[in-house]
């Protein structure tokens, strides 16, 4: 009881604080959130229902690293003794002098603090009653999220869902989502597979062949309205962000109408 861990997770990484927490499936699921943005070191201050839990292990989906690896304290003061700075999450304010931090700010704050070596932590309170007072008090800062006043109150899982997405923000290369052996993580923006976008030149090429053809196949009509039904029609293709297999794909298609035409 009240060992701690130091080999669990990144130098730069906080660990994860639960006070007190009440049940074994929300311990699990705070876990699989953590897992989810690169949080490991799970630590639990006098859980309602004993550790360790096979409800938690079971809610957990296979962040079993956090689970097996989870260290155990008595007392809140045991569990943030090695921590130099620790953010205290809640949904109001409390009766007494503390700077209150978005999660943004707060995951902002606490990688500043880690990239010198110290050691950060997130505190989250039972499920029902959040943290006592007495708990803030160890804290350096609150934590609260923008959200709907009339219904501010977060599950255990969500709200570890929502430091943790904020702090692996700012520590991702901009990967979104999954990454295996076989494929790469997807990037913002458009994804081109094994292609690239298309040049100006390439998709210029294909509207004059592309005119070409409406010229001969009566299309361009009446000869007046030409240019403006050409400029709708490249800006259509334009717009769409081409790449060079589709720009192929295009010309194909085009003369596969042609050889149909022809045959007629």
């Amino acid at each position: 009881m009240g060992h701690i861990k130091k080999n669990l997770a990144p130098t730069d990484a906080p660990c994860v604080i639960l006070v007190e927490p009440q049940l074994g499936q929300n311990i699990g699921t705070a876990a699989r959130a953590m897992a989810n943005f690169g949080l490991t070191e799970l630590r639990l201050v006098a859980p309602t229902n004993g550790w360790p839990n096979e409800h938690a292990i079971k809610a957990a989906s296979g962040a079993d690293i956090v689970i097996e690896q989870a260290a155990l304290f008595e007392t809140l003061e045991e569990a943030v003794a090695d921590l130099s700075f620790v953010v205290a999450t809640t949904a109001r304010k409390r009766d007494m002098v503390k700077p209150i931090l978005t999660p943004e700010t707060a995951a902002e704050e606490m990688h500043k603090r880690s990239s010198t070596g110290e050691g950060t932590g997130i505190l989250f309170g039972r499920e029902r009653y959040g943290l006592t007072n007495d708990h803030v008090v160890l804290a350096d800062a609150l934590v609260i999220a923008p959200v709907n006043p009339d219904f501010a109150s977060l599950n255990l899982a969500q709200a570890v869902l929502l430091i943790g997405y904020e702090w692996f923000k700012r520590k991702s290369d901009g990967g979104l989502g999954r990454e295996t052996d076989m494929e790469k993580a997807a990037r913002e923006g458009l994804g081109v597979r094994d292609s690239r976008p298309a040049t100006r030149e390439e998709l210029v090429g294909f509207f004059d062949r592309l005119d070409e053809e409406l010229d001969k196949g009566g299309f361009l009509r009446p000869p007046e309205k030409r240019p403006a039904m050409l400029r709708n029609i490249h800006n259509m293709f334009t717009r769409a962000n081409l790449t060079e297999q589709e720009v192929r794909t295009l010309h194909g298609m085009v003369s596969s109408l042609i050889r149909k035409h022809e045959q007629k």
